[in-house]
């Protein structure tokens, strides 16, 4: 329904493909010449990489077995300057877990314009894996391979992911690989590959509610036993310290807020969306909350259903992640990327009904509004977490009325 020409649809092929090639061609070219640069500093004076030279520091101090520092954000600064000459002035608030420098000590051993090549690199191709393997296992999109390749590559949010030198791309590959398991019904496995997001948890809230609601403990226990797998590593390597710092340290997150989200325009959830509309703390934590509950809802409905196909079940789980995690990022919206070809896939097979006409037009804005994101420091509205929220409801009115689809 989506991609086909027919009459009196407005996104097709053509317009797709187009929309695609204009605007990769824009994002891609502007960065590759903001880049263009002798250094590590960019035409803007920003750190090629940005928040990559926390990555490269966590891994420095646990090349050097500095436990102690994990949590020191003073500590950290004189380190990144010192491996970093040109970093002089960027402070990180410390959040990772412990394991995460264990992850990125190897990359720690190169240079930082060696270490962030590789890193781009890596990125680059779990983000590039994940998108084929899903295309793939797409049989309404076989016949879409350049129009899918084209939204990859111009996908906002894989653009910020590599200009913020940012580990969401892991993520992806947990979400990506978790599906893939739940269609071969390894729930278990499955629950290993999702707790490996214990080193972003903000993106493990909606899985861990929607899975204990449905009775999925199988899935749930895999998830347990993989995320105390990675905080043990820490604790093998460490010591007991670094993970009490941790938890301390997201204990104490709300009163840091201003350092932890410093452009609240660049966040795409539903509590950043009330505190950006609504400057009481009070009412916008309780629309928060309630919006939150609503989600769930209607996220928990649709996995009760049998009759609901995998694809359009874990697409709404996707959506439901972005929208109740506490903090997010734009260039975490890289996890919604098996959310679009799924739904894509599937609204391909349906009939050209009106709510499959406004679910596909939701999605394109989904797609393509965290590009405005920048002007919610006037507006105070973030639109794509309304485009988001309004899928959300669209998919589950659908999942009322499937027909029981075989898995």
């Amino acid at each position: 329904m989506v991609i086909e020409s027919n009459p009196g649809e407005w996104i097709t092929a053509r317009r797709l493909r187009a929309h695609a090639t204009i605007l990769a061609l824009c994002l891609w070219s502007i960065y590759v010449w903001n880049l263009a640069t002798p250094g590590l500093r960019d035409r803007n004076g920003n750190l090629k990489g940005t928040d990559f030279l926390h990555l490269y520091t966590l891994g420095s101090l646990a090349v050097a077995h500095r436990g102690a520092d994990l949590y020191n954000m003073n500590a950290q600064a004189a380190l990144a300057v010192e491996r970093v000459p040109e970093a002089a002035g960027v402070r990180y608030l410390p959040l990772y877990p412990p394991q995460v420098s264990l992850f990125f000590a190897p990359l720690a051993r190169f240079s930082y314009g060696w270490a962030l090549l590789l890193w781009w690199g890596c990125s680059t191709a779990v983000y590039g894996v994940c998108c084929y393997c899903l295309w793939r296992a797409c049989p309404n999109l076989r016949d879409y391979g350049w129009l899918v390749f084209l939204l990859a590559i111009a996908y906002p949010a894989f653009f910020h992911l590599i200009a913020w030198g940012q580990t969401s791309a892991l993520a992806l590959g947990c979400f990506t690989l978790g599906f893939f398991l739940l269609r071969a019904r390894y729930e278990f496995a499955a629950g290993l590959v999702l707790g490996c997001l214990i080193f972003k948890p903000q993106l493990g809230l909606a899985a861990a509610v929607v899975f204990a609601a449905v009775g999925a403990w199988r899935i749930l226990a895999g998830a347990a036993l993989s995320a105390a797998a990675q905080l043990g590593a820490g604790i093998l390597y460490y010591g007991m310290s670094p993970l009490q710092q941790w938890i301390h340290a997201l204990r104490r997150v709300s009163a840091v807020l201003p350092l932890f989200e410093p452009r609240l325009y660049q966040t795409h959830c539903l509590r950043t969306f009330w505190t950006m509309l609504i400057p009481w703390e009070p009412i916008s934590l309780a629309l928060y909350i309630l919006s939150a509950v609503a989600v769930f809802a209607l996220t928990i409905a649709c996995w009760r259903r049998a009759s609901v196909p995998l694809a359009a079940k874990y697409s709404l789980l996707l959506l439901a992640t972005v929208l109740v995690a506490p903090h997010l990022t734009v260039y975490d919206l890289v996890i919604l990327a098996p959310a679009f070809l799924l739904l894509g896939d599937w609204l391909a097979g349906q009939p050209s009904t009106r709510s499959a006409r406004g679910l596909g037009t939701f999605l394109y804005l989904v797609y393509a509004l965290p590009l405005l994101g920048p002007f919610a420091r006037w507006t105070h509205v973030q639109l794509s977490v309304i485009a988001m929220t309004a899928s959300v409801y669209v998919i589950w009115r659908m999942s009322r009325q499937t027909d029981p689809v075989p898995e």
